[in-house]
């Protein structure tokens, strides 16, 4: 590792408790320490203030403090071993931090895409501080990678890089890029901060395609008449004539049916849903009745941020967008996708909550409910190909 490099390791592999050791040793720490030994051997004190830059939900649950207690750190002065200062914020705050100099930065899950306010934040910060970036999906095209690029000096800002490597395709109504110029320079970049960690898992996934009905009649006519049956108004656009599809094939019975099969098989699950019309319907589904197991009921969405329920049986009811990355649970093996997400970084970020280095299980189980209508096949293609799924370009609006 080395300032300005990516850590890059699967979900759950470890990567916040290696930047800390990283962070250790940069500020004096002994190596000897991290080998297996008992005995705590102190950095220099005072280290450099150590800023987290990470989700809200993991600064929300503290998931930080207890990585930070092996090397007696903590963000609480009277428990810190050492007079630095440690901070661990969401990146909705980055900005508040842009004039911070001398310190180390990790940043985690990282969110430096584009040219927005996040990304002028991180460059200021990354010309006067240490820092690494943390990260299980580091980015699927170059242009991901130019905000990184421009913070290790490898250009002097994005109009260089779009000079250098772009080209842009002469007959579209926007900038779409149609090729990059000099891969093998940005190969070799690429390669100087991306740190890959090599590890073993010790869990075996177990991924289901479970197959369900929809009603065929009402899907066709939606995509004949362009009319939304629910708002009894027409559809004005593609993601409109998606949404409707996705209603439609979301909420069949069927569905519900077969998620009740698997839960019964595994009471103790984490279900993942995409809009609050499923979320509704999923909390309908598992109201205690006499005839039916019970099942303790919690969530975590836009809404409501309760913990992991500790009896016996219950379901987790989890928003993708919401809940897709910064927690982990090693109470249950398995995952029930309700439906798909149009993001295949999404997808792969809530696989991993469960498949941790700490957890118990062997085996886990993901449960991907699908039916074979247009639609879902459609994701399920793109997800295939990990991509994200188009809705313009499926529906040819």
């Amino acid at each position: 590792m080395q300032n300005g490099c990516i850590l890059c390791g699967g979900v759950g592999s470890g990567k916040s408790r290696t930047a800390l050791a990283y962070y250790y040793l940069q500020n004096g720490g002994e190596p000897s320490c991290l080998t297996g030994t008992e005995e705590y051997i102190p950095m220099e004190d005072p280290p450099k203030d150590l800023y987290i830059i990470t989700t809200a939900r993991k600064r929300d649950t503290m998931e930080w403090e207890g990585d930070l207690s092996p090397f007696l750190l903590s963000i609480h002065k009277d428990v810190n071993l050492y007079s630095n200062l440690i901070k661990v914020d969401s990146w909705n705050n980055i900005g508040k931090y842009a004039d911070v100099k001398n310190a180390f930065f990790i940043f985690d899950e990282q969110r430096v895409i584009g040219a927005g306010a996040w990304v002028k934040a991180f460059l200021k910060i990354a010309k006067s501080n240490q820092w690494i970036l943390l990260s299980a999906t580091p980015g699927d095209t170059w242009q991901d990678y130019i905000p990184v690029f421009v913070a290790n000096g490898f250009y002097k800002n994005r109009t260089e890089f779009i000079r250098e490597h772009v080209v842009y395709s002469r007959f579209s109504k926007f900038p779409k890029i149609d090729q990059y110029l000099n891969t093998g320079r940005l190969i070799r970049l690429r390669n100087r901060i991306l740190v890959n960690m090599d590890f073993k898992r010790q869990t075996v996934s177990h991924h289901e395609d479970v197959f369900v009905r929809y009603s065929i009649e009402q899907y066709k006519d939606v995509g004949r008449t362009r009319w939304d049956p629910y708002k009894n108004e027409p559809i004005t656009n593609a993601a409109g004539l998606c949404y409707i599809w996705r209603k439609i094939v979301n909420t069949d019975e069927s569905r519900q049916l077969a998620l009740l099969e698997i839960v019964e098989k595994h009471p103790r699950a984490i279900i993942f849903y995409n809009f609050d019309y499923e979320l509704e319907l999923l909390k309908e589904l598992f109201i205690p009745h006499a005839d039916t197991m019970y099942f303790e009921i919690a969530e975590w969405n836009g809404h409501k941020h309760q913990p992991i329920p500790k009896s016996e049986s219950w379901v987790y009811l989890v928003q993708y967008n919401a809940g897709a990355e910064g927690w982990n649970c090693i109470k249950t093996d398995t995952i029930i996708f309700y439906s798909q997400n149009y993001s295949y970084k999404i997808m792969q970020q809530s696989a991993g909550r469960i498949d941790r280095l700490n957890t118990p299980f062997k085996d886990l189980y993901y449960y991907h409910l699908k039916s074979r209508s247009g639609i879902d096949l459609a994701i399920s293609k793109a997800l295939k190909e990990k991509k994200d799924f188009n809705e313009t370009r499926f529906v040819k609006w």
